[in-house]
């Protein structure tokens, strides 16, 4: 089993924040002593730190799914809930992040450096936060927020001063067993080192590291061997050494091929150059040839031949036997000396500079645009507010839904979707394509929920208006009464003239209406009644 992985994705979501709590005090004799819901707690964040006791990603490769702690809910009595612990993944020095795309994210160099992976979700308010002089008794609460999710790409850059590099079985772990107490796995056959060995060398009062990086072939850069998994490990170097074989049996193999493939697949490695630590293309760096092996005579042979055509080329040669460990003493005294004139001539690292971008005076926050056909269409509304708050929102409580209108309309989303050519009625999305809020819009949505009389989680913009107004009743009241009034006048004005009369009268009353009295209407019909009867 692999004890060293340098490449893993990681899946992490921080913490959703908890709930907001919408509850109503309770004393003696006050049964409703107003609003006492406690906010939500916020999410843990997930948060990515370099530590130096962490060398590989391997238990990322076991574990790639992360969750950070979440927030508890609010309680009544003005308790809220706790707040969700962040989750810290410790990585080793030298780590790349970046997201799936290939996009660099963070490049964390140096002990403690961190980096947020995915933030917690905020916590809903409560009822209490939410109450104002207009609105003093809300009966609704906001959601916790969601946390984020991710996926991102961990890969690791190993921190080593000098690199060496060569074919498979050129003796690059031997060298580093020869000159430091690393033990890698050593054996007779290529690909033997499947992962970077480290090794500290101390030569005189300098010390660096040495990093064996497995065996490159024709095409690694393209993907070939092992060579693309492990040639990232080279960018932080500030010296390569190519290790040469003076004794391969392969044929069409000599010194001076395996140097120009060499050459070659490094010229042609594309890193990462917005990182810190890979801007220097690695041709520019200070490279060492070093011909293994001269403890057999024909490799010494061709070691003497070879030598003066690359010192030609401005590269120093260094002719070793790690096995007997000819050669050793003056290779590790002059990688020190490059690696300390490397190290001095570096720049001092730049303070972290802090900028500040304040936010434009006609910048809004959001924007609306229209989208879809002639005839199908839709207005998408997309900023960091309108969509906390859509997310935030319970849509079983009219009264919380009122609230979101309230505060869409006060930002001004109203006005721009007036501006978009929006109508009643059209279509309205908030959000990204994947998890949008779709509604009817009605631009009447616009009066504030606490000047409307109902009960509390109601909002009676939300229901329909089966039930008169009271203008409605007033008009109706008074149109029925004119009625009445406009039907006394005609009846007064036709018995005062004499052509009331009661058809039936059976009683001996005249048939045509004296003044002075009117009909009563009995169980046996009319009969005539003076006027001055009560008296």
């Amino acid at each position: 089993m692999a004890t060293f992985v340098d490449r893993v994705v990681l899946h992490v979501s921080g913490g959703n924040g908890g709930n907001g709590c919408a509850s109503v005090r309770r004393e003696k004799f006050k049964p409703l002593a107003g609003p006492d819901g406690g906010n939500g707690g916020d999410g843990g964040t997930v948060r990515l730190v370099v530590d130096p006791q962490t060398t590989t990603l391997l238990e990322y490769h076991h574990s790639p799914h992360r969750h950070a702690q979440s927030g508890t809910q609010g309680m009544g009595d003005d308790r809220d809930g706790a707040n969700g612990g962040d989750l810290v993944l410790s990585v080793p020095d030298g780590t790349v992040v970046k997201s799936p795309d290939g996009e660099v994210l963070a490049d964390l160099v140096g002990t403690g450096a961190e980096y947020v992976v995915a933030a917690g979700g905020r916590g809903g308010l409560g009822n209490a936060a939410l109450s104002s002089p207009r609105r003093k008794a809300p009966g609704f609460a906001l959601l916790g927020e969601p946390g984020e999710e991710r996926d991102v790409v961990l890969e690791l850059k190993t921190i080593a001063d000098v690199a060496l590099v060569g074919y498979p079985s050129a003796g690059k772990s031997s060298l580093v067993a020869a000159i430091s107490a690393a033990k890698p796995k050593i054996a007779d056959y290529p690909f033997t080192t499947l992962v970077p060995n480290l090794g500290v060398v101390q030569a005189g009062g300098a010390r660096y590291t040495v990093a064996d990086v497995p065996g490159l072939i024709p095409g690694a850069s393209e993907g070939r061997g092992l060579g693309l998994e492990f040639l990232r490990h080279i960018e932080r170097t500030a010296v390569i050494v190519h290790v040469l074989d003076c004794a391969t049996l392969e044929p069409g193999r000599d010194p001076i091929s395996d140097l120009d493939v060499l050459e070659g697949e490094l010229a042609a490695y594309a890193g990462d150059l917005g990182i810190e630590g890979g801007r220097v293309p690695l041709m520019e760096r200070p490279r060492v040839v070093v011909l293994n092996k001269v403890d057999v005579p024909e490799a010494r042979e061709l070691a003497e031949l070879v030598r003066p055509d690359i010192e030609a080329r401005g590269l120093r040669v260094f002719e070793i036997s790690t096995a007997s460990h000819e050669g050793l003493r003056p290779l590790t005294y002059a990688l020190a000396e490059l690696v300390e004139t490397a190290r001095a001539e570096a720049p001092a690292p730049e303070p972290t500079r802090v900028v500040l971008r304040p936010r434009a005076v006609d910048e809004t926050g959001f924007t609306v645009r229209r989208k879809g056909g002639a005839t199908d269409y839709w207005f998408e509304v997309r900023g960091a507010k309108p969509e906390r708050w859509v997310r935030q929102t319970d849509f079983s409580n009219d009264e919380a839904v009122g609230y979101l209108a309230d505060r869409l309309a006060r930002v001004g989303v109203e006005e721009a979707l007036f501006k978009a050519g929006a109508v009643a009625g059209d279509e309205v999305r908030i959000g990204s394509d994947a998890n949008a809020v779709v509604f009817d819009w009605e631009p009447t949505l616009m009066t504030g929920a606490e000047l409307l009389g109902g009960p509390r989680g109601s909002d009676l913009r939300l229901e329909e208006r089966l039930r008169p107004t009271r203008s409605e009743k007033r008009r109706e009241h008074h149109e029925r009464m004119d009625a009445k009034a406009e039907a006394r006048r005609e009846l007064w004005t036709e018995r005062e003239s004499g052509t009331w009369t009661d058809p039936d009268a059976t009683d001996g009353c005249p048939r045509r209406a004296t003044p002075g009295v009117l009909p009563r209407e009995t169980g046996s019909g009319h009969r005539c009644r003076p006027a001055m009867m009560g008296r």
